[in-house]
């Protein structure tokens, strides 16, 4: 009986190995070239593949989207160079104990798994394009910067790239210029070349081992290497200084702003075509000098029809341009300027405060203040502007201005005067909202101050007033805007009762 237990085990245990060989024999489905890997199938493609390359992904994810997009795009044209490399994707929403067991906690990401290894994968950098990806393997397998012997040689690249990351070294085999070639092997999304030649470290005027930028040709920055210099530091001192002292934002430039080593980012929105931008551009580079490596300078044009997006992002109305406000990527927390002043002094303080913890960041709302109603210019916030403003009871002129604008405290008087004017008429409500503190959801086609009726009336209506910021012209203005409201809140209830009429008809029909 035992004898034939023990066969029947044997029986077993070799039609299941049968049907696990024949499982790992399966091919691993494909999309785009790109193996779909998941936890029964990647010790599988690990054993197939000497090199794979895996990119993590959540496809719900904004960031995700353009990678897995790049990323399929790299493995056709790896295909058709017939590259040992096979690129495979987990989609780690999917595979969430697979991500957890191999320690994926940022996406999207990329890990490069040679001979097998599953858990000692070299972590790749973040690589936001196909052409990144692939400069990325090959300076694995090979120079991971271009020899350069002669001066002509230099100006011929530097006259197609934007930035050149330069090494000069006495010796371009061995001693620091291994350090280099690690750097250039880590940041595939720029041009890296070597040399040792004599002309052009005289050309630039160098004498020891050093990294330099060049912008067409011009030295840019420049790092001096030495025994103590660590591959770390190379790489800051290059993702710091790599862009411009202030990066105007378009497609282009979108990815390395928002993936920029320097968290706090200053950002001037104005419209480059207006009258005075010279004057607000010149003192915005020249105060950047001053915060590079702590603070990146951003220029978004609110002019720019492309950069409608990106505006809305921010919650930014072309016509409150221009304004600066600073980003603060690690918290996304954002801090408004309080100035219409855009000089060198300003912008220098508001940073100097900000990095010294000083500034308050901006909010959607600030809280009610105590007594906001009791006083006779009612003080609104987001929180409460849409319930004061749209009262079918009520007519509501409304003041929006910004704290730190003089023309905007000019007008206070102005309506401390018409409060008092309205004080025993029960219909109007006579009030005003720091609009640069607060956000309000109607649509604002003017700079701040600016004044704005809301009727009592159903319909949620907002009248701009256009007139001199004198009391009787803005008295007419809502006598008038309270006589129309009258008439319209009139037919509103016609039209109203005629609903109503015809729903209970509807109603009695059913039953």
């Amino acid at each position: 009986m035992q004898i034939y237990i023990v066969c029947i085990e044997l029986l077993l245990s070799a039609c299941l190995s049968g049907i696990l060989a024949k499982k790992e024999d399966e091919p691993i489905s494909e999309d785009k070239g790109v193996l779909v890997l998941t936890e029964n199938n990647l010790n599988q493609a690990l054993k197939q593949h000497s090199q794979l390359l895996v990119h993590f992904y959540a496809p719900l994810s904004g960031e995700s989207l353009g990678s897995i997009l790049e990323f399929a795009k790299a493995a056709s044209e790896l295909k058709e160079t017939k590259s040992s490399v096979k690129l495979g994707k987990i989609d780690v929403s999917k595979e969430k104990d697979l991500a957890k067991v191999l320690n994926v906690t940022t996406v999207p990401s990329l890990r490069l798994y040679i001979s097998g290894d599953k858990y000692n994968p070299v972590q790749c950098p973040v690589l936001k394009s196909s052409t990144a990806i692939l400069t990325w393997l090959k300076r694995r397998e090979g120079p991971s910067a271009d020899l350069i012997t002669d001066l002509s040689q230099l100006e011929s690249l530097t006259a197609e790239e934007e930035l050149v990351v330069l090494g000069l070294f006495k010796d371009v085999e061995t001693g620091l210029v291994r350090l280099f070639y690690d750097v250039a092997a880590d940041i595939a999304d720029l041009p890296f070349c070597v040399t040792g030649s004599k002309q052009i470290f005289s050309k630039y005027n160098i004498f020891d081992d050093s990294v330099v930028l060049l912008r067409k040709s011009k030295t840019a920055e420049m790092f001096k290497l030495t025994s103590q210099t660590v591959k770390e530091d190379v790489i800051h001192f290059i993702r710091v200084h790599e862009m411009p002292l202030v990066t105007e934002y378009n497609g282009m430039t979108s990815s390395k702003i928002l993936n920029s080593v320097v968290q706090n980012h200053l950002v001037l929105f104005t419209d480059k075509a207006k009258k005075g931008f010279k004057q607000i551009y010149r003192a915005f580079k020249s105060t950047a000098k001053e915060y590079r490596g702590k603070i990146l300078f951003v220029l978004i044009d609110a002019g720019e029809p492309r950069n409608g997006r990106i505006l809305e992002y921010f919650r930014v109305r072309r016509e409150e341009s221009p304004l600066v406000r600073m980003v603060n990527l690690t918290d996304n927390l954002q801090y408004q300027l309080p100035s219409d002043q855009l000089d060198i002094q300003t912008i220098t303080d508001f940073c100097q405060s900000y990095l010294q913890g000083k500034v308050k960041p901006k909010l959607q709302s600030e809280p009610i203040p105590d007594g906001w109603d009791k006083q006779p210019v009612k003080e609104l916030v987001g929180i409460n502007f849409e319930r004061v403003a749209f009262n079918e009871k009520k007519n509501v002129l409304v003041l929006f201005y910004a704290a730190w604008s003089s023309e905007s405290r000019a007008l206070f008087p102005l309506f401390e005067d018409l409060a008092k004017h309205y004080n025993d008429t029960e219909d109007v409500v006579v009030a005003r909202i720091d609009i640069t503190a607060n956000d309000v959801n109607i649509l604002m086609t003017d700079r701040y101050p600016s004044i704005k009726l809301f009727p009592a009336v159903y319909a949620e209506r907002v009248v701009p007033y256009s007139g001199p910021n004198e009391l009787e012209p803005i008295v007419e203005f809502v006598n008038a805007g309270r006589a129309q409201a009258k008439e319209d809140k009139a037919k509103e209830e016609i039209e109203r009762k005629k609903y109503l009429d015809a729903q209970k008809e509807a109603t009695k029909e059913e039953l």
